[in-house]
């Protein structure tokens, strides 16, 4: 099989599985009236993506998001051809990921919390990263630009740089976790564009009302996510010694 097609593979299936347990996580919080919670909901972004990782990283590199492929860009790791191969491969498997959950939870009856899967999916907007009203689109941005920054140097230090510890994508993972426990009642702590346009288009009519705000999805996690891949490649990662 030819290498990129193998890459964007892995890309699509990883970034599927983060967003069809991610996003899943959220449904069922709502449908069932809170069980899992917000330890619940990070806690499977963050196992998910931990295996997500690490079964793609030998192939892939195991990016799962636009915003480490664009820091892998931004830092000249990888190609503008394969970078866009990995951009579309994620955002069609989480778009995928969130036209099947769509189907799932539209057919599902009432939950613990007597309501529809129908209505669980209308009450979290399909799990769609969103900030609502409670801060302005700016500050928005802002918050999701740290998290992704903290994320991407997360990667770089556990697996881009050399010297990284062999632990697979346990500390990505974490990251992603503890991130969503600060940001998630926030701005839905996305970090990730293709998680949030996923179950966006997945939603159809009922995500419509938030696509005023899905550029602020694109705009802070690529910001904080080149960002940290220039700090890191600038101050940080190890230059070999000229001969």
């Amino acid at each position: 099989m030819n290498a990129q097609v193998r890459n964007i593979t892995c890309e699509l299936i990883a970034t599927f599985a983060l967003t069809f347990v991610g996003a899943g996580a959220i449904l069922v919080n709502a449908w069932t009236g809170g069980e899992p919670g917000l330890v619940g909901i990070a806690l499977a972004h963050g196992i998910i993506l931990s295996i997500a990782v690490s079964a793609t990283m030998n192939i892939s590199g195991g990016h799962v998001n636009p915003a480490v492929t664009m820091g892998l860009l931004a830092t000249g790791r990888i190609k503008p051809g394969a970078a866009i191969g990995y951009i579309v491969g994620q955002c069609a498997g989480a778009t995928i990921a969130g036209v099947l959950l769509a189907m799932i939870f539209r057919s599902l009856g009432a939950g613990g919390a007597e309501i529809s899967g129908a209505q669980a999916m209308a009450n979290s907007m399909l799990g769609t990263p969103n900030f609502g009203n409670q801060i302005s689109a700016g500050m928005a941005v802002w918050v999701e630009a740290i998290l992704t920054f903290l994320l991407v140097f997360a990667v770089f230090g556990t697996a881009v740089d050399p010297r990284a510890p062999k632990i697979g994508g346990f500390g990505i993972g974490l990251t992603v976790g503890v991130d969503i426990l600060m940001g998630g009642p926030i701005t839905g702590a996305a970090m990730n564009p293709a998680r949030t346009i996923g179950t966006l288009l997945g939603g159809g009519s009922v995500t419509s009302a938030l696509w005023s705000q899905h550029w602020v999805y694109w705009v802070g996690p690529v910001v904080g996510g080149v960002a940290a891949a220039w700090v890191y490649e600038a101050l940080i990662m190890q230059r070999q010694t000229p001969r």
